[in-house]
């Protein structure tokens, strides 16, 4: 009974996890500026591959006990996210970039 429970919850969390990627995704490829396309992959993207890799932890926990590699693919993933997009952004000012909300203030 315990593995079909773990069974269902992994089967849920990657189903959430592949329509966060998938709406991140199509965020990026169908926003109109670089502004608005940074929330594609950093946010919505980012929380779909984080449920995927929680229901691999739950999946490869509940058969072989508890791994750790996905919990540092995460930190990974969770560090490295906000930075390559502060990171772009930050570049897309620089640039001066077009916004669809006007242009960005100069620091």
């Amino acid at each position: 009974m315990m593995l079909h429970l773990v069974n269902l919850l992994t089967a849920i969390l990657l189903l959430l996890g592949a329509g966060f990627a998938l709406v991140g995704s199509i965020g990026l490829a169908r926003l109109p500026d670089i502004f608005t396309r940074l929330h594609g992959p950093t946010k919505a993207s980012t929380l779909g591959v984080g449920a995927i890799l929680l229901a691999s932890i739950l999946f490869f926990s509940a058969r072989e006990g508890l791994t750790l590699h996905e919990f540092l693919v995460s930190l990974f993933l969770f560090l490295s996210a906000p930075v390559s997009a502060h990171l772009i952004a930050r570049a897309a000012i620089h640039r001066r970039c077009k916004s669809i909300c006007g242009a960005p203030e100069d620091p």
